[in-house]
């Protein structure tokens, strides 16, 4: 199978689901209006981490589908796994934005939260070793004069592999925080702020990026 129809779907789905979050970012009274916009900060903080977490995923997803030669009908309902979870995100944003302050409905919703998040990480992670396992990726170019030192290695392959990397620490970072927001969920939020902004910022690049010598014209 192609993968184009899976490429352009996929990414309405993820554009639709990172759209939605900012329709639970609101005020209410009472108070006045400065003290409202102060008051709603948990809602502020739960669309960032959603927001976050959505476009991550997207990046990975799109570093994966790029890599894909083709699909097969079985990648076809992982997918779909990824964008149900994807798509599900905006309900347990909501749920903690509500919650906050409340000792038991913080429990409940960063729960669902973590258990939402970790589950986008997990079908990711399915959905690329489906792929690597039944040789749907894009076969690695071989060594040619243009590699200089011989090197085998392309932009794409290293992008995949940053992402494995980073997917596998934040499953682990998942499972810590929703463990921790049982008893704590404000540091379960604060984690998965911290787990959010560490699955999106590519670190490694801005480091190559103010280290590199410039280029000289």
């Amino acid at each position: 199978m192609g993968k184009t129809r899976l490429e352009a779907f996929s990414d309405g789905v993820f554009a639709i689901a990172i759209t939605l979050l900012i329709l639970d970012v609101a005020v209410h009274p009472p108070g006045s209006p400065l003290a409202q916009v102060i008051n709603a900060w948990p809602t502020y903080v739960a669309y960032l981490i959603s927001f976050l977490t959505i476009g991550g995923a997207w990046i990975v997803h799109t570093a994966l589908t790029d890599r894909l030669a083709r699909s097969d009908s079985i990648f076809l309902r992982l997918n779909l796994f990824v964008l149900l979870a994807v798509s599900f995100l905006p309900f347990p944003t909501r749920l903690l934005a509500e919650g906050l302050g409340d000792r038991d409905a913080e429990r409940v919703a960063v729960t669902i939260f973590g258990l939402t998040l970790l589950v986008i990480r997990l079908a990711g992670l399915a959905c690329d070793a489906y792929a690597r396992r039944e040789d749907l990726y894009v076969s690695p170019p071989t060594v040619t004069e243009a590699s200089p030192g011989g090197e085998d290695e392309d932009d794409d392959d290293d992008e995949l592999r940053r992402s494995r990397r980073k997917s596998l620490g934040a499953v682990v970072g998942y499972v810590l925080a929703i463990l921790v927001g049982i008893g704590l969920p404000a540091v379960a939020m604060a984690f998965y702020l911290g787990l959010a902004v560490y699955l999106i910022v590519p670190f490694r690049e801005i480091w190559q990026l103010m280290t590199r010598p410039p280029t000289k014209a």
